[in-house]
């Protein structure tokens, strides 16, 4: 036991990294559906490109979704909303207004025998006997409106605005309705008032006392009494479209369904996706989901390992690194997850943030990689596998290229566009190439496309996210850091301008290097304008910062003087880290010597004690050695822009000797041993700092003296 935990803390990194790509593989795997994948490939309006296909068994034809929806528009265009008849209103309101009448009756007949002398017993009679007949009027113009019915239209504008007829449940009995023979409360409330006047005007010879009849307010007992029946209007309508048949026809059991070569027309397209609808539920069903299963794992895990054997192969420093490796698999399985889950929107997902984020932390060749494997992953699970990774393998693509500079905020914008364009006119070529005219293209792929590419301007926020998180360094922050103006350079200016001086110029000869051979020309520039900050601790000791004559290391012995030189290194380190430097900026400050030794200190040291044994550690630098191209070419500019200052003569040929010189030297102690670079590269970098050289220390006009 002793043994198996020993082993588990020598290779716990190892093992830890093991686990990262055995857990992403299951968690794809789970989330992958449970169902076969067709095994012919096909396309509408190209020809079957497999052997002549037999039906293996009885199937449904099923619709196509465009049949699916006619025939759903064509349910709802017929179709009536239903209401309810209230029999009970007409008669509550007919007592209502009985009631209301006699009151009113009576209180008038009160008020009119208080005047003795105008309302006489004759008046009396006569006034009871027109109340009465109009009393009957009243109750006949309410019965004639509340028969007809009056509609409730509040709150069902919406739900009933498209149609014209209803169907009105009265004592359990549909009968259809026009809503223009229906009256509405308002409609109801001036044919009754023009009801009423009309029959004050036909008998008013008879009627005395015209203001009674007047002050009757008729329209108060109006009210609705067919109102919107919202739970039987939607279970029928659910029902009616429930009752719509999914499929179209059969295909019998050995019925040849398409021959090799025949091209896939409308019809034969139906039956093939029916067949593969059929085939791939029946294969995720009991014994068959079990072998769907183990499929599924070992192709997850073919796209998994490839994507470790390509880490392995050319990027061996992420999986040396366990945050990097768990950042890498965290995003392929994160958006597969994403994928997923979203369904009929896949188009939506921004499958172009993969390779923006990892371009934007590592290149783009490794970016399209993960694009590749990822899209691979989704596309065994996502409907029209070809056409999605084919149109997200080109978008891929073009957000690689066109996204040079992060830092400059109009090229995401640019890449948006440029995605959404890319999906746009691939999926455009495919629709009409598979349909054969532009009918079939549906519009509302074209809002998904753009919806993505809105969704890709999101890399920015989650670069700062990953980049805080995962402790990596983008392009806008090696911006923000070589501005000049930062604390930790204006400091290196005021204390060490000569060593500000020197790391300006080392910071050009690095970029131009990098740019020539490749690689990052923003962080080498960053990584060299920060490389010398050790030695504002003592900056006097440094022959660039020195500017009396004196020099501090007369006062010292070669050792002690060579420890004051080499403590600049860990000086800059403790600097950085108080400062909180990025770590790839740290590894610049540790690695810009390498091993080299201090060999001023060093020869002069031998030639002052001959005799006796030297430790070279004293004269040495701690390392490591450079380990990336970045770092390589920052310590050959800053040997050889240290070592041009000391040039009695500059010449062409000088500068020459001096470069190839000082590169040989350090490639002959192997401290390049640790970096992905080429004799090609090396030559290629002598070049630039040649005539990098020259111009710096171009001949001048000598002026002629002042007379």
């Amino acid at each position: 036991m002793k043994k198996f935990f020993d082993y588990l803390k020598r290779n716990y990194k190892y093992i830890f990294r093991a686990f990262l790509f055995i857990l992403s593989i299951a968690i794809i795997v789970y989330i992958f559906p449970r169902e076969g994948k067709f095994r012919y490939e096909f396309q509408k309006g190209k020809p079957w490109m497999h052997t002549n296909l037999i039906a293996p068994f009885d199937f449904a034809i099923q619709k196509s979704d465009k049949t699916l929806q006619d025939e759903n528009d064509s349910i709802l265009k017929t179709f009536k909303p239903y209401f309810n008849f209230d029999s009970s209103i007409a008669y509550s309101q007919k007592i209502k207004f009985q009631n209301y009448y006699i009151e009113t009756q009576s209180d008038f007949l009160k008020a009119k025998e208080e005047e003795k002398a105008s309302f006489n017993n004759y008046r009396k009679q006569n006034f009871i006997k027109n109340a009465e007949l109009f009393q009957i009027r009243a109750q006949g113009i309410l019965n004639e409106i509340y028969f007809t019915g009056i509609i409730d239209l509040n709150g069902t504008i919406e739900e009933i605005q498209d149609y014209t007829d209803i169907i009105v449940l009265k004592d359990k009995v549909a009968e259809d309705r026009s809503l223009n023979s229906l009256f509405t409360q308002k409609h109801a409330y001036e044919i009754v008032t023009k009801k009423v006047n009309e029959y004050l005007d036909s008998n008013k010879r008879v009627i005395r006392y015209p203001d009674f009849y007047k002050n009757i307010n008729l329209y108060e007992f109006i009210t609705a009494n067919i109102n919107y029946d919202q739970s039987t209007t939607e279970n029928v309508k659910a029902e009616l479209l429930k009752n719509i048949s999914l499929t179209k026809g059969m295909v019998q059991s050995g019925e040849k369904i398409i021959a090799q070569g025949e091209i896939v027309d409308n019809s034969s397209f139906r039956i093939l996706e029916s067949l593969k609808y059929e085939s791939e539920n029946r294969l995720g069903l009991g014994y068959f989901s079990e072998i769907i299963l183990l499929g599924q794992i070992i192709f997850v895990f073919a796209c998994i390992g490839v994507l470790f054997l390509f880490l392995l192969n050319f990027r061996s420093e992420i999986l040396k690194h366990s945050l990097k490796t768990t950042f890498i698999l965290m995003l392929v399985v994160m958006i597969v997850v994403i994928a997923k889950f979203t369904g009929n929107y896949l188009y939506v997902v921004p499958f172009a943030l993969i390779p923006i984020i990892i371009k934007t932390f590592y290149d783009a060749r490794l970016a399209l990689f993960i694009h590749i494997v990822t899209v691979l992953l989704v596309g065994f699970f996502a409907p029209n596998g070809f056409e999605f990774v084919f149109l997200s393998f080109i978008a891929g693509i073009v957000a690689i290229f066109s996204l040079t500079n992060l830092y400059r905020r109009g090229k995401l914008f640019l890449s948006a566009g440029l995605v959404f364009l890319s999906y746009s006119f691939v999926y455009f070529g495919l629709a009409i190439t598979q349909e054969g005219n532009f009918s079939g293209i549906e519009m509302k792929n074209f809002i998904y496309f753009s919806l993505n590419g809105g969704l890709v301007l999101l890399a920015y926020p989650l670069i700062y996210i990953f980049e805080k998180t995962f402790r990596f360094i983008s392009d806008l922050t090696l911006m923000e850091l070589a501005d000049t103006n930062q604390k930790l350079l204006r400091e290196l200016s005021e204390k060490a301008p000569g060593t500000f001086q020197h790391s300006m110029q080392v910071a050009n000869l690095a970029e131009e290097a990098i740019h020539k051979i490749g690689g990052n020309p923003l962080l080498v520039r960053t990584g060299a304008l920060y490389h010398d900050i050790g030695k504002m601790n003592n900056p006097i000791y440094f022959i660039e910062n020195q500017r009396t004559g004196f020099n501090p290391h007369d006062m010292h012995e070669f050792d002690e003087s060579a420890n004051i030189i080499i403590s600049h290194v860990k000086d800059g380190i403790e600097l950085a880290k108080k400062n909180n430097l990025p770590e790839q900026l740290i590894n610049f400050i540790q690695t810009h010597h390498g091993t080299t030794k201090v060999q001023y200190f060093y020869r002069s040291y031998i030639k002052k004690f001959p005799d006796q044994d030297v430790d070279v550690n004293m004269f040495t630098y701690p390392g490591p050695k450079p380990y990336s191209k970045e770092m390589a070419v920052l310590m050959m500019a800053d040997s050889v822009e240290a070592a041009s200052r000391s040039l009695s003569k500059i010449d062409e040929d000088t500068i020459s000797n001096l470069v190839d010189n000082i590169i040989n030297d350090q490639m002959s102690e192997g401290q390049f041993d640790n970096v992905d670079i080429y004799f090609k590269d090396i030559t290629e970098i002598k070049a630039v700092f040649k005539e990098k050289l020259r111009n710096i220390y171009h001949a001048r006009i000598k002026y002629p003296d002042k007379k």
